[in-house]
This record gives C-alpha cells, sequence and structure tokens, in this order.
C-alpha cells in the first residue's frame, strides 16, 4: 500500500510531490521587510528536507498591513529580494507559496510611526489595548486593490501560488466576525455581508493573478471566541470561497485572543484536524489540517481516516526539517520532534527577536551552523546527560571529536523528566527520548550511573571537558523546613515523596506552579475516562467537567513576589494560570513564608500573619548551579566550558543553546 503522506496531490494546476505543508509563519528575520540570508538559508533547509510545498509569510499587502520584520510585497522594490526566496526554495525541491495578510486592528501603532491601525469597527483589542480606525468605504476599496496588487508581485517573483489569510484575527476575519464587525453597512451584519470582504479580496486577487494561477486561503474552523464564529457560520465562508474559485484551504484555529491553547504542549497532537474534517465534508478542493501535528504517523493518520486531504507541519520542520525525508526513507525514529513548548519561536516574537528552537539549536542559524569539522580531533569528556550535555556531546561529535558522556543517574535526560511530569507537559520527555537517540546514533560512548571525580579526570586525561552538570534544588532557611511533613519539589515531580490531602507548595516559579498542577490533577478523571463516561452517557457533560478538573489534593500556592511563574514563556504561561484557577489551586502572592510547623505553614501577607493548614508542605524555592568539578578541573588544568544550569540556572532553550555552543567551540 502507498504511504498517502507521499502520494502526489494536485492543487489547480499545480500537482504537489508529497502532502506535508510548511505554512507560513512569523519568523522574525525580515530588515525594513527585505527578504535576509538568514531568511533564505532557513527556508532552503525546509525545502531541502523534503516538504512539499511551503508558504513564507505573512507578506504585507500595505503599510498599515505590518511591520518591517514582516516579509514585505507591498511595493515593486521587494519583488527582487522575493524572487530569491522563491528560488530558494524551488531549487531545493519544494513549491513555493507565499502568504499575504493585513493584521488590521492586532497592528501596533508603535509599529506604524504613530498611525492608527484599521479595522472594520472601532473596537479595541485585547492583544495590543489600542483601538483602531473605523474603514471608509474607500479604505475598503484601497486595501482589496492592495491585496491584489501583491499577488501580482508574487506571481512576477516567481512563488508558485498565493495564500491569503483569512483567519487568526486578522483583518479579514475582523470582516468575518460579529464581535469585530459592527457596520451596518453592506459590509457588517448578516453573515452574507460579513463575508463580503473576504470574498471581494479573493475574487480581486484572482481576476488579478489569473484563472490558472493556484490561489488558497488559510482560515480558521472555529475562532474560539465567546460570541465569535463557531464552525457552522465558518464552514458556510469555507463553501462561498470554494464557489469563488480558491484551489485550497487550510484550516486553522482561534484567534491570538482566544483562550483556548492552540499551539503549547498541551494540546494533543492533531486534536484541532477534526474542523479540517468539518470543511472537507462541505468543500471539493483540498483541504490542509493544522496544529501540533508533529509526527508522520499523526499526519499519516489524518490524511488515510480522511480528516484532510493534506497536513501543514509548521514547527515541525522548524525542529527538524529533514522530517519528510526521513519519514519518506522509514528513519521515523531519528526526527527531532517538535515538542510546542514555545520558548523559541512564539516567545522570541514577543521580545521581538528572530525564530530559534529549543530543540533545534541550528533554527535560525543555518548559515552559522553549517558543518565544521575540527582541524585536530580531541577526546572530549561531557560530564551531565541532560539537555545540554547530550546537547554538547552531539555538537562535539559532529566536529569530528571522540567523545564520552558520563552521567550520574540511571538515564539520560536530566531535568526534562522534571518538566514533562505535570499533565499537559509529557513533550518534554519527547526531547530527553530523542536527544538521546541522537547520541546513541552517533555511537557516542556514554557511561550511566557514574560519578566523575579528580581520580576519572586523572585517568582519561580528557583534552577538553565541558561541564553539564544541572542544578540543585534550593532548601530555604525557614524554622521547620527539616520537618517530617516537608519535601522537595523535584521529589514530588519524580513521584519519589507522599504527600497528603492539604498541600502547600512554598515558591512560585515555574517548579512551583507546575508541581501546583501535578498534584491538582491527582484523583481527576483522563482523557479515556472521560469519554467512556461521556458517550455511553453515564454522568452529565457538567460532571464530568467537574471530575475532570478537581482531584483529592486541596493545594496552595505561595509566592513571594506579585507575579507567579515570573520564569516561565508568554506564550505557556497564561494557559497554565488558567489551568490552576480551573483546578480551584488556591494562591497567595507577596506572600513571605515566615516558618513550617506540623500544622501549616505561617506566612505573611499585607502586614499581616496566618497560618495555612498543611499536612504536607513542598518546597519549590529555586534551584542553583550544582558544579563540584570546577576547582578540580582547575587544579588538574583541564581547558573545560560550562554550560546549561552548571552555569546558570535558566530554560530547557538556554541548556540546549548553550551546550551547541559549547560543543561547536571546542
Amino acid at each position: 500500500m502507498s504511504d498517502p503522506l507521499f502520494t502526489p496531490l494536485p492543487i489547480g494546476q499545480l500537482t504537489l510531490k508529497n502532502r506535508i505543508y510548511m505554512p507560513a509563519m512569523h519568523l522574525g528575520m525580515c530588515v525594513a521587510h527585505e527578504i535576509t540570508d538568514p531568511l533564505l538559508a532557513f527556508y532552503a533547509a525546509r525545502a531541502k528536507g523534503g516538504a512539499g510545498m511551503i508558504c513564507v509569510g505573512y507578506a504585507t499587502v500595505d503599510e498599515l498591513a505590518g511591520n518591517s520584520q514582516n516579509i514585505g510585497a507591498h511595493h515593486d522594490r521587494f519583488i527582487p529580494g522575493l524572487a530569491r526566496l522563491a528560488g530558494a526554495i524551488q531549487q531545493n525541491g519544494a513549491r513555493a507559496a507565499i502568504q499575504l495578510n493585513h493584521a488590521g486592528r492586532y497592528n501596533f501603532s508603535f509599529f506604524l510611526n504613530g498611525q492608527q491601525p484599521i479595522a472594520p469597527s472601532p473596537i479595541a483589542s485585547r492583544m495590543t489595548r489600542e483601538t483602531p480606525r473605523e474603514m471608509t468605504r474607500s479604505d475598503i476599496e484601497q486595501v482589496i486593490d492592495s491585496f491584489a496588487q501583491a499577488a501580482v508581485r508574487a506571481k512576477k517573483a516567481g512563488f508558485d501560488a498565493v495564500e491569503i489569510l483569512s483567519g487568526t484575527g486578522y483583518l479579514i476575519s475582523e470582516f468575518l466576525s460579529p464581535l469585530t464587525n459592527q457596520r451596518n453597512d453592506t459590509y457588517g451584519g448578516n453573515l452574507e455581508n460579513r463575508m463580503r470582504f473576504g470574498l471581494e479580496v479573493v475574487a480581486a486577487v484572482r481576476a488579478a493573478i489569473g484563472p490558472e494561477f493556484p490561489l488558497m486561503v488559510r482560515m480558521n474552523g472555529n475562532d474560539l471566541m465567546p460570541g465569535g464564529q463557531g464552525r457552522e457560520e465558518l464552514q458556510a465562508y469555507a463553501e462561498a470561497l470554494a464557489q469563488s474559485g480558491v484551489d485550497a484551504l487550510c484550516i486553522n484555529v482561534g484567534w491570538h485572543e482566544a483562550r483556548v491553547p492552540q499551539i503549547v504542549t498541551s494540546v494533543p497532537r492533531g486534536v484541532f484536524a477534526y474542523l479540517a474534517r468539518g470543511i472537507k465534508e462541505r468543500v471539493a478542493i483540498p483541504v490542509i489540517a493544522s496544529h501540533r501535528i508533529n509526527t508522520p504517523a499523526v499526519a499519516r493518520r489524518l490524511i488515510a481516516d480522511g480528516m484532510c486531504d493534506m497536513v501543514a507541519m509548521g514547527r515541525g520542520l522548524i525542529a527538524d526539517p529533514e522530517l519528510p525525508n526521513k519519514a519518506r526513507a522509514g528513519r521515523e525514529e531519528t526526527i527531532i520532534h517538535c515538542i510546542a513548548c514555545a520558548q523559541g519561536c512564539f516567545d522570541n516574537l514577543f521580545k521581538l527577536k528572530s525564530v530559534e528552537c529549543l530543540c533545534n539549536p541550528s533554527a535560525g542559524h543555518e548559515r552559522e551552523c553549517t558543518q565544521n569539522t575540527a582541524c585536530t580531533p580531541k577526546q572530549v569528556l561531557v560530564v551531565g546527560g541532560g539537555p545540554a550535555g547530550m546537547s554538547a556531546a552531539i555538537a562535539a561529535h559532529d566536529r569530528g571529536h571522540d567523545v564520552r558522556l558520563m552521567e550520574a543517574t540511571d538515564r539520560l535526560g536530566g531535568q526534562l523528566f522534571l518538566a514533562a511530569a505535570p499533565p499537559g507537559r509529557g513533550e518534554f520527555a519527547t526531547l530527553a527520548h530523542d536527544l538521546a537517540r541522537q547520541v546513541r546514533l552517533r555511537g557516542i560512548t556514554v557511561q550511566l550511573n557514574t560519578t566523575v571525580t579528580a581520580a576519572v579526570l586523572r585517568d582519561l586525561a580528557p583534552e577538553a571537558v565541558i561541564v553539564a552538570t544541572g542544578a540543585a534544588p534550593v532548601t530555604p532557611s525557614l524554622p521547620g523546613v527539616d520537618g517530617p511533613n516537608v519535601v522537595q519539589a523535584w521529589d514530588v515531580l519524580r513521584d519519589e515523596a507522599l504527600t497528603g490531602h492539604r498541600v502547600v507548595v512554598i515558591g512560585g516559579g515555574a517548579v512551583g506552579v507546575e508541581t501546583a498542577l501535578f498534584l491538582a490533577n491527582k484523583g481527576t478523571l483522563d482523557a479515556e475516562a472521560v469519554k467512556f463516561l461521556l458517550v455511553n452517557m453515564a454522568e452529565s457533560p457538567e460532571t464530568l467537567y467537574e471530575m475532570a478538573t478537581r482531584g483529592t489534593k486541596a493545594v496552595t500556592l505561595v509566592e513571594m513576589i506579585d507575579k507567579l511563574g515570573r520564569d516561565i514563556g508568554k506564550s505557556t504561561r497564561w494557559g497554565m494560570l488558567q489551568e490552576m484557577e480551573r483546578h480551584g489551586i488556591a494562591t497567595h502572592t507577596g506572600a513571605k513564608a515566615l516558618a513550617i510547623t506540623a500544622q501549616g505553614v505561617r506566612i505573611a501577607v499585607d502586614a499581616s500573619e496566618r497560618l495555612l493548614p498543611a499536612d504536607t508542605i513542598v518546597l519549590a524555592a529555586g534551584a542553583a548551579p550544582h558544579n563540584p568539578l570546577a576547582a578540580i578541573l582547575n587544579e588538574l588544568g583541564l581547558p573545560y566550558h560550562v554550560v546549561g544550569d552548571a552555569g546558570e540556572v535558566g530554560q530547557a532553550f538556554d541548556a540546549v543553546h548553550q551546550g551547541h555552543a559549547a560543543g561547536r567551540q571546542v
């Protein structure tokens, strides 16, 4: 039987070699809207990796459509750069599409030199905290024409297809939604009127590029906004798009303001494919499913089961550009999977930095991370088998060095397994397994249950040492901290410590939040149980919701500063705090723990003291670097690098990238 993932797919007059589509993602790599060499190298690597079609963007259609880090398509001066980009993709084996978009009220006046963003109605955005200017009929006509002219530029530049973004809360979807469109003219009111702007954009683009040039639309299957558009209206819109001559639909989910997680690790793999299915059942053109499709197995299943005709794999191809080639060659076990942590992709964009990747430290750095063999191979010892140590060992091996990795415990992975313990965070264990597999595939010598001492170093006499010994949990100086009712968060997350019914977690950083959620989930129904009880109508949906979110423990979280999860990335933090509220976790911020007693924890908050009753107190007061080798290495005169938490406690992203850099520097 042929592999459905690698069956050719026609889109209009174009035939794609496989059904893996890399959707447009803002990468933050353009300068003044111009294509840069890092952007070219990034997409060339993904094309070489075997994707059937790569869509770049989004690209701006006018001066108000985006910011200077977006690809520019709003002036003829951008055509040469666009041509270079299309060529970089096509010359490496993939078809090239470009997504055109206007941000509407999702733009910031900061990026527009103080100009006011535009929208169908003057309704403030929760994301930007700004109120846009209501578009006039003249504005509408001008923007429609701008889409058409940008599409012509894309065609002149040599792209194989054009995609229009008609979702995610940007301008076209702002016209579609009754939340943001309160006009009383022919562009507002009933669904037919609210669809008018998007359909006129499509008609203008089709007229400009001609009937044969492939035209695609990326749209929401559900905007996940209360009072917004659900599946039924959007399915009707999809039918109207298909009737208007669109050649394919790419279905995404949610607005940026939606309070349903869409991109993070807690989102089950392929869960939103049901939206593509709902539209596929109503149109006769190819439909592409999106979101959290990070393995060929999931992608293959969705296509084979008739959920979609093609799959969009965005961050999956950031994490491993070679994913399609590996899948086609039967080497799926060698894939580095996206774990949806968002630490290097979406979180970077909030910092106005270009996209990087926790799982792939070469992402966004393709030019400088080309293979660079060491002039003189060395004997390299890596101490510590967490993410920093494994990343260092892999990079040093790829430079041509003879690498030995020693780990004190019985497995590789380090704190990735702690990060994977809370509900919805299991993908971090996937990264641990992926990195360990890469170490094994390279034939790197690994010694587990091994503590590196001065004697070991003298015996091995390595020419270079990379210290990746990680961190150790901090025990705060509190009366009663050594009591029998006190445990460390790390031991809780390892399931090596028992906790009572009433639990107080001291420390509201990432580990504290994760531990609180881990404990609050005890005794709740899992997904399989909920489905069984639901389809058999054993309990009402309301009861099942309660049983899925309320466990057997009463958890309280105490944090000294006024913010919980301060060290959690912006893309993930809001969802975890939402989960805490949903699970009934009590929180006290601006609260200082004074003492631990047999009855609980005494805290000071708002100039008053109170006792929080507890059977168990969990310490999540942070971690400190653990580096027992620095003095020994200095005494022996051995050159060394310190990476990851052994040098400074940070995120997994920092550990992987520091390890990779150290391995390349040896």
